[in-house]
């Protein structure tokens, strides 16, 4: 099969060539052309704010404490909130011009994953965590994005940051309420060090002593006198005395001490290398190749973490635009590359909801480790089944009355017979069956 580095890098890099993209990009310059900050913004007036968020709930609390008007008014603010926040960032997936900058930002989502199934007021804030902690920094310091995530009330909340109380603290000391190590953990071994990085867990321990004090403003019982906002330091519920990470040894220093931790840990070699795996698995294969992950880790740690330097880097791979090696879609890949072959400009609730069958809502992981991007989790029968009846509920949307699948069919699939496949499609009745036979084909299920 003869590889297209155009088709390549709309499908690999970018979330699913549009019609008519194929000849009319150069492919480094194309990608290379997105790698700016500002593109991986998501502006949208009816999305709410963190801060916004944390007021109404806040509100919502004071007028009728517990009553339980007030808990199902929260549960229905956070379900309405998830799904407008989940149909914008799908649509824009669906529309942007640019999808490699895109495509990063659900990397790194997903990389800090958080989970709206782990508790109800995460939910609330999952969307507002990825466009104000993720998309921000997508081609910044990655120092800066760890920060803003451990920052952030997703993150706090969901690894159960906000419970952790220092055992010697002042509120400790008082109530007998201790530490919680869920954040500290999975600090160093999914978003940083790696499992295999090095760590004990004394070094868990110790960490999760730094960070204690680090939460919610105003949200908590027990809060009612702090003002809400999406992160404050409590120094009372700060562990006192100074810490010991990775053999060496911080003092105390009140909320510096997390800040100063986590920039040790950014640093960490073992952190360049688990990144660089993580961003060759995900753009190039399954089993990353030894050496495109050498490269891509000499590159982070040179840069101090610049993302923007490790962005363009991915593209130099040998692999990425002319290799063998292909990546199979995730549902969520799926459906946009689907909507954006077939030219559609938004998907609606329905097609949104169809991701709960399929496994793969977003903000949703069943892990804080995120969602899988790799064969072994998404190629079953029932999986494919599904992505079949998916097809064909996409290839509805379409007005049109006639349709050239066979230009589209070369536009969007790389495929190694593309003549027998667009003369089977070309014997269906409808343009909307030939288009739903196009996208649930083989081939189409790769990148």
């Amino acid at each position: 099969m003869q590889i297209d580095p155009n088709l390549r890098a709309l499908n690999r890099f970018g979330l699913g060539a549009r019609p008519g993209e194929r000849s009319a990009i150069d492919a480094r310059a194309w990608l290379s052309r997105q790698v700016r900050p500002e593109v991986a913004l998501l502006r949208d007036p009816n999305l709410d704010s963190t801060q916004t968020i944390i007021n109404d709930l806040v509100r919502l609390r004071e007028q009728g404490k517990r009553s339980k008007e007030t808990r199902q008014a929260v549960r229905q603010a956070g379900r309405k909130r998830a799904g407008d926040e989940m149909q914008a960032a799908l649509s824009h997936a669906v529309t942007t011009d640019a999808p490699f900058a895109e495509r990063l930002v659900r990397f790194w989502g997903n990389h800090f994953a958080v989970s709206m199934q782990s508790e109800q007021l995460v939910g609330h804030v999952a969307g507002a965590y990825e466009r104000e902690a993720i998309r921000p920094h997508v081609f910044g310091r990655f120092e800066d994005m760890v920060l803003a995530t451990s920052m952030h009330p997703a993150m706090l909340i969901y690894l159960d940051q906000v419970r952790s109380i220092g055992p010697n603290s002042k509120a400790g000391s008082r109530n007998g309420r201790g530490l919680n190590e869920n954040y500290a953990r999975e600090l160093m071994e999914l978003h940083t060090l790696g499992v295999d990085g090095g760590y004990t867990q004394t070094d868990v321990e110790q960490l999760a002593l730094m960070l204690t004090g680090w939460t919610v403003g105003g949200v908590f019982r027990g809060q009612s006198n702090n003002k809400p906002q999406p992160f404050m330091f409590l120094d009372r519920v700060h562990e006192p005395g100074a810490k010991t990470l990775l053999n060496r040894r911080f003092a105390e220093a009140g909320v510096e001490e997390g800040r100063r931790a986590i920039s040790m840990l950014c640093q960490h070699p073992a952190t360049a290398t688990f990144i660089a795996t993580k961003l060759v698995r995900h753009f190039v294969a399954d089993q990353p190749h030894p050496l495109d992950v050498d490269y891509i880790a000499r590159v982070f740690a040179r840069s101090n973490g610049d993302l923007r330097a490790v962005s363009l880097a991915l593209i130099d791979l040998d692999g990425a635009l002319h290799g063998e090696q292909r990546k199979f879609r995730t549902p969520q890949e799926f459906l946009i590359a689907a909507a954006r072959a077939l030219g559609l400009k938004t998907l609606d609730r329905k097609a949104v909801r169809t991701l709960q069958s399929m496994r793969h809502v977003p903000w949703s992981p069943s892990s804080p480790a995120g969602y899988s991007d790799t064969i072994v989790d998404w190629a079953d029968p029932d999986s494919l089944l599904r992505r079949a009846d998916l097809a064909q509920q996409l290839a509805k949307m379409m007005r049109r009355q006639s349709v050239d699948v066979r230009a589209i069919l070369a536009d969007t699939v790389e495929s190694s017979n593309a003549k027998a496949l667009a003369d089977l499609i070309a014997q269906q009745a409808t343009p909307q069956l030939q288009l739903a036979l196009l996208v649930a084909s083989p081939d189409f299920q790769w990148r």
